[in-house]
């Protein structure tokens, strides 16, 4: 295996340093570039927040959150002495001639700016970058999701951005497209002839894209009851996942190409309002129940004593888009909290054989799938239906080619952030949603909201540790179809 390249010599500066994102991903992520050799010697690392804290117990911090990782103390050791940290707020003046002082120190370096920030802050530090002449040259800002609340708040934020950043700087990530698993399917698509000519509602049954967590909202909870999962999922991960699925064939892998062919599909979405959002989406909320073998308390008992809330932590939906190749074909998404495993999935479920030669005593003919598991045990599994072995006459059984990432390639697979950050390095924007995404994906979700908010009906209850609210089986089953499950197909 090859060493992977490095790149330029660059300052990462992550305000939100001390945040959740920045501990469990961004600076693991950083750390395993460092030890594939990608980050130059003389690159920075520069978390950013309010904590009045120095260098030294930052790194501290971030030590003890890698050891916990499985890092390596001495390499850890070696990687800290390039991570450093200012305590800034982003409102206020007080620092920032500081903060510019030190970051100007290397101005041949490439700056990237990673807003791991409330929505409500990217206006306040752009504007303050800016000022202090930070937005010129080889600067760089990623946005991270959510941007805004709505399709106002979105629009407002990318103004404000543009203000400061023109869009070749601006880079809004969504981890997902990262995954090696995502990109991949554009590897199966479109580098293989056995599939590209089957890919349309002709050969096309339906498609599951599903999205399951078993952790509560935890110590987010402040957070999501203001979100949801509409917004904290649907809108952002799961409509890219179905960009991906759906889109045309790029004239090529330039970043444009693709984020063209992306905004299509996002265009082509077929409305869900209040004419229609009870029949083609169910929204539920999880109450106490057992998780992974433990009791766990229901969401309005995570948020505290006294709480009541309509927020859903759980949405299923049908959508369908209004073109040539997919009239007809459902798009059936779901994610929740609570649910009884973590997984992410897309499953790409084709129509049955036109005619089957069998008869009755050879077994039931099943649909062929493509599943393409994104987390965990990334792969790709195809199920495909073949004669069982043995001289018991011509019985049929449904097998999957089942290929696991880890086996066929001997190592683990990154984290999507390692790509993702070195690509905003390399300034790649192809993984990364271009404005008009951002836009047309609210112009989507909103009257999605807006008719929930008009029935003032409460989300569903559904148990932790099930599937759901019973009406999301229902949304799949009264089209003759169910969610997909592989342990039924052993």
């Amino acid at each position: 295996m090859t060493a992977s390249p490095p790149v330029d010599s660059f300052d990462l500066v992550i305000f939100g340093g001390t945040g959740d994102l920045a501990l469990r991903k961004l600076i693991p992520a950083m750390y395993h570039r460092f030890l594939d050799g990608q980050i130059p010697s003389d690159s920075r690392i520069l978390g950013v927040a309010r904590e009045a804290t120095d260098d030294a117990a930052y790194r501290d911090t971030l030590k003890k959150a890698l050891l916990e990782g499985g890092g390596n103390k001495q390499q850890i050791d070696t990687f800290l002495k390039q991570v450093h940290y200012r305590p800034l707020d982003a409102r206020k003046d007080e620092g920032w001639n500081e903060f510019a002082q030190f970051i100007g120190e290397q101005p041949e370096h490439i700056r990237v700016f990673y807003l791991s920030t409330s929505p409500e802050l990217f206006t306040h530090i752009c504007n303050r970058l800016g000022a202090h002449g930070l937005n010129k040259g080889k600067s760089r800002v990623v946005l991270e999701k959510p941007i805004g609340h709505d399709l106002a708040s979105a629009n407002e934020i990318n103004k404000d951005v543009a203000r400061v950043f023109d869009e070749s700087q601006t880079f809004r990530i969504d981890h997902y497209l990262g995954k090696e698993t995502v990109q991949n399917l554009l590897a199966l698509r479109f580098g293989n002839a056995l599939f590209e000519p089957l890919w349309n509602a002709e050969h096309i049954d339906h498609v599951q894209i599903t999205v399951s967590e078993t952790l509560g909202v935890g110590r987010r909870g402040s957070y999501y009851d203001h979100s949801g999962a509409l917004r904290d999922m649907v809108q952002n991960h799961m409509l890219q996942l179905l960009c991906m699925v759906a889109m045309e064939p790029p004239a090529s892998l330039a970043p444009n190409a693709m984020r063209d062919e992306k905004l299509k599909v996002l265009n082509a979405l077929k409305r869900i309002d209040s004419t229609n959002a009870a029949q083609l989406t169910v929204r539920g909320q999880y109450r106490a129940g057992a998780s992974e073998g433990k009791s766990v308390p229901g969401y309005i008992e995570e948020l505290g004593e006294g709480k009541k809330s309509n927020t859903e932590t759980f949405v299923a939906l049908k959508a369908e888009i209004a073109n040539w190749r997919w009239a007809g074909v459902p798009f059936y998404l779901r994610t929740g909290k609570r649910l009884p495993s973590r997984l992410s999935e897309i499953v790409v479920a084709f129509k049955h054989v036109p005619h089957s030669i069998f008869d009755a005593s050879a077994g039931t003919l099943a649909q062929n799938r493509l599943v393409l598991r994104l987390q965990p045990d990334e792969g790709v599994k195809l199920w495909l239906t073949i004669k069982h072995p043995g001289p018991g006459g011509l019985r049929l059984r449904h097998v999957p080619l089942d290929m696991s990432f880890a086996e066929a390639f001997g190592v683990s697979q990154p984290d999507a952030y390692e790509r993702l950050l070195l690509d905003v390095v390399r300034g790649n924007p192809t993984l990364f949603m271009r404005s008009d995404e951002v836009v047309a994906a609210w112009r989507w979700a909103d009257p999605i909201l807006a008719a929930w908010a008009a029935s003032g009906e409460a989300p569903r209850p559904y148990q932790a540790g099930t599937w759901g609210p019973s009406a999301a089986v229902a949304l799949i089953e009264r089209d003759g179809r169910t969610w997909s499950e592989d342990s039924d197909d052993e």
